[in-house]
């Protein structure tokens, strides 16, 4: 009767061995998929990153083009408004000299 009870003995010795095979074997699956979902995260976080790096770029571009033409607005509008002032000095010098005519020629009238 031994012979039957040793049997049964290295029949669930095998079979621990070959369940325990098994999970070694899924446990190595799972560390390697494991590892290459964790690449494809670190891959997905850099190409997130490098995309909003490129989207900031892109706004401060736009930006940037807004302000120049603002700029760019300032300045005609200045040149504008420089040329109107030249233009008022100019005949409120015409009109101060007509004033001191008049004012001679009433001087010699008097």
């Amino acid at each position: 009767m031994s012979w039957s009870g040793d049997g049964k003995k290295d029949d669930h010795s095998v079979v621990v061995v070959w369940k325990t095979h098994q999970l070694e074997i899924q446990a190595k699956k799972l560390k390697k998929e494991h590892q290459q979902r964790q690449f494809q995260l670190a891959s997905l976080e850099e190409a997130l990153q490098k995309e909003k790096v490129e989207n900031e770029k892109k706004a401060l571009k736009r930006e940037n083009w807004s302000l120049m033409e603002l700029s760019d607005s300032f300045e005609k509008a200045e040149q504008k408004i420089s040329h109107d002032l030249q233009m008022k000095e100019f005949q409120v010098n015409i009109q101060s000299g007509q004033l001191n005519s008049t004012k001679t020629e009433e001087m010699k009238r008097l």
